[in-house]
């Protein structure tokens, strides 16, 4: 997790680690374009029409995982897939990560504040404010996902309005829409609870089980740790659930059965 101040300076565009490696990258750039260029020499199918350095990928890995999302991602697709409900609908999470993978095998509708102009096929984009005491879509579908969204409702800082309790108003929504036995897919931060404004919320494994004994029977709970490690089907034990899994900034994921 980023701290505060590299946090801060990155809102204005400044990445000391992406600007560091590209300085590192500049000597090996000038170096591999003269001897490209040497070599080159002779090939009239391919010339050098311009010249875009990438100073900094050299010093990256292969895969560089984003934190939290791609492990949540793949799983709760997978169990949607296996499911196979009649109507999913996904509320707020990434349109470019999660979303696009269940549009690649299913139909999904995406719910959001933001608007959202793309003609994507299999996805049907609904603007809605799940904050909204007037929300209309009651016992609408079998399946709802929510993945590392529910923590930024009522912050403001995606255009909602604030709100203290937004997150809980999102989650009453949410349960309004599900059908009887439906399924909820939901992941966000866990660790010490806390607000960090105007990222996001964290909440403990306490309070979320607390909020979720009387609505829904938990199926499976699975967690990626601080160091960004992926652990399926988690035992949530006395001791886990007080410590947070070990977890200061992480990611639960539970599937839950609307009761």
């Amino acid at each position: 997790m980023l701290n505060p101040f590299h946090h801060i300076i990155q809102q204005f565009g400044f990445f000391p680690k992406f600007t560091l490696n590209s300085l590192r990258g500049i000597f090996p750039f000038i170096k591999n374009y003269f001897s490209f260029r040497k070599k080159n020499k002779s090939n009239s199918e391919f010339r050098i029409a311009a010249v875009l350095p990438n100073l900094h990928d050299r010093y990256g890995s292969a895969a560089e995982i984003p934190l939290h999302y791609f492990h949540q991602d793949i799983l709760v697709a997978q169990k949607i897939f296996k499911a196979d409900p009649k109507k999913h609908v996904d509320i707020g999470s990434r349109i470019d990560g999660f979303v696009s993978i269940l549009a690649s095998f299913r139909n999904v509708e995406v719910f959001d504040i933001r608007p959202f102009d793309l003609k994507i096929p299999n996805i049907k984009f609904v603007q809605a404010d799940l904050m909204s005491e007037e929300f209309s879509f009651s016992n609408y579908s079998d399946s709802v996902s929510c993945l590392h969204a529910i923590e930024h409702f009522g912050l403001g800082r995606y255009g909602d309005k604030i709100d203290p309790d937004g997150h809980l108003k999102g989650l009453k929504n949410i349960y309004k829409i599900l059908q009887p036995d439906g399924k909820f897919y939901f992941s966000s931060i866990i660790g010490r609870q806390r607000i960090e404004y105007d990222a996001h919320r964290v909440f403990s494994i306490e309070y979320l089980l607390k909020y979720f004994s009387d609505k829904f029977k938990i199926e499976s709970f699975s967690y990626v740790n601080d160091e960004n490690q992926f652990f399926e089907n988690a035992e949530l034990s006395e001791g886990n659930i007080e410590k947070n899994f070990g977890c200061f900034y992480g990611c639960g994921i539970f599937e839950l059965t609307k009761k």
